[in-house]
């Protein structure tokens, strides 16, 4: 049984589902998997009760507001599993419901072991909860309900060693060192020509104030000046793929974007989201920044061709670095959310990049500071800063090669199988 309530782990339980019928592959009777998920882990073969992950939502006001739907969803998988007695729980990511289903799982099994009834999961958790994060307290209660912590951060596995010796947790490597390889650019891409700075004053009231870009020299035509070989450099905004991210990150991007529009217009700009839908919705509001090209998939080409990217903070952001892309790293959330995240999480840094490399190699803006003007004056620099592209470039493929070779599916069902035993 497979539980991913969210798009990116819908596509990694997709993966493990191909690793372990490999790995499988020699066995008298083959596995069968069942749970919940999305698109990808049906196309893998995954006997899905529901899509969980078109119920995704984020931060404790949302999950409250729909907390009826999940407790339904929540009892629906749990019957299944009790009627199905799986011999593995995977829970990929989703830590909200997953701990809370590992541990309720564990609950049933252990008031009714007995001679007539044997049945004894073994639950796996893929992907560690952000327990390092905040709250480590929740590490304790991680240890006494599941088998096995598949870990793609090296990081983690030491955390664990130090605060609760017993759990058995595997570094497997991250699975994006996989996903994109093919597709990550042999050679990098063509400078990006500095351009007049954008200036941003005050107004009388102390609040800043956009400006034209002051410049000394004749006005020239940008494209009377680019010749056939020049690329014109790409902008990507990647503000995330549920409706509220959406709500919160798109009109914010796009104001920075129309001030950069104006600082530099040579720019191009291209927004990735990975739902066709959620496409649509972004349609709707992109007439607020003309020339602007939005699509449905396709990331690691976009980010194979990009120059910048304007991104909301998550698993995206290892993607922009995987890439090697200097990029602006924003996040909101709902008031409640913010005011309870910042009370509780304990890291000093959003960006997985810069959480790996312990240092701001990204700039970060959060809430109030995640402004148009702020972050149009971060993506200038990056883009007009060549030494300092050159030093993020290296520092990000430091980062990258610390999250192992490739492997890291194979890896995971290797461990999975391992612990099945024969």
């Amino acid at each position: 049984m497979l539980i991913a309530g969210e798009a990116s782990g819908d596509v990694l339980a997709a993966e493990l589902v191909d690793a372990l019928r490999r790995q499988s592959s020699g066995a008298p009777f083959p596995p069968q998997f069942l749970g919940a998920g999305g698109e990808r882990m049906a196309a893998a073969g995954v006997d899905l009760a529901f899509d969980l992950t078109a119920h995704s939502v984020i931060g404790l006001l949302e999950a409250l507001m729909d907390y009826r739907k999940f407790k339904r969803l929540f009892e629906q998988l749990f019957q299944l599993a009790c009627l199905r007695q799986p011999d593995a729980i995977i829970c990929v990511d989703f830590s909200g419901f997953n701990r809370r289903f590992a541990h309720a799982i564990c609950r049933h099994v252990r008031a009714r072991r007995g001679p007539f009834n044997n049945w004894n999961p073994k639950i796996i958790q893929y992907v560690s909860p952000q327990v390092w994060a905040s709250r480590p307290g929740r590490a304790h209660a991680l240890a006494h309900d599941i088998d096995l912590l598949l870990s793609i951060f090296p990081f983690e596995k030491q955390w664990y060693a130090m605060r609760v010796p017993w759990l058995r947790v595997e570094f497997v490597g991250h699975p994006i060192v996989d996903r994109f390889v093919a597709a990550r650019p042999q050679r990098e891409p063509s400078p990006v020509q500095a351009e007049p700075a954008l200036e941003l004053e005050p107004d009388g009231k102390g609040a800043p104030t956009c400006h034209e870009p002051r410049i000394a020299d004749k006005p020239r035509s940008f494209a009377t000046k680019r010749t056939a070989l020049q690329r014109i450099p790409t902008v990507l905004l990647l503000p995330g793929s549920r409706a509220g991210e959406l709500q919160r990150h798109l009109p914010v991007m796009l104001g920075a974007a129309r001030v950069l529009q104006k600082a530099r217009p040579d720019l191009s700009f291209r927004m990735v989201l990975p739902d066709e839908t959620l496409r649509r919705i972004a349609d709707a509001t992109s007439a607020l920044l003309p020339g602007l090209q939005t699509q449905a998939g396709g990331l690691a080409e976009a980010l194979a061709q990009a120059d910048l990217a304007i991104s909301k903070s998550g698993t995206i952001t290892l993607e922009c670095a995987f890439f090697g892309v200097p990029t602006v790293v924003i996040y909101r959330s709902s008031w409640s959310t913010y005011q309870i995240a910042r009370r509780v999480v304990t890291v000093r840094y959003l960006a997985i990049a810069n959480l790996l490399a312990n240092e701001p190699i990204y700039p970060e803006f959060v809430q109030g500071e995640a402004t148009a003007d702020a972050i149009a004056r971060a993506a200038l620099d990056l883009l007009q800063d060549q030494v300092r592209r050159a030093q993020i470039k290296a520092r990000l493929a430091q980062v990258i090669q610390s999250l192992g070779e490739p492997g890291a599916s194979q890896r995971a069902a290797a461990a999975i199988v391992n612990l099945l035993g024969p």
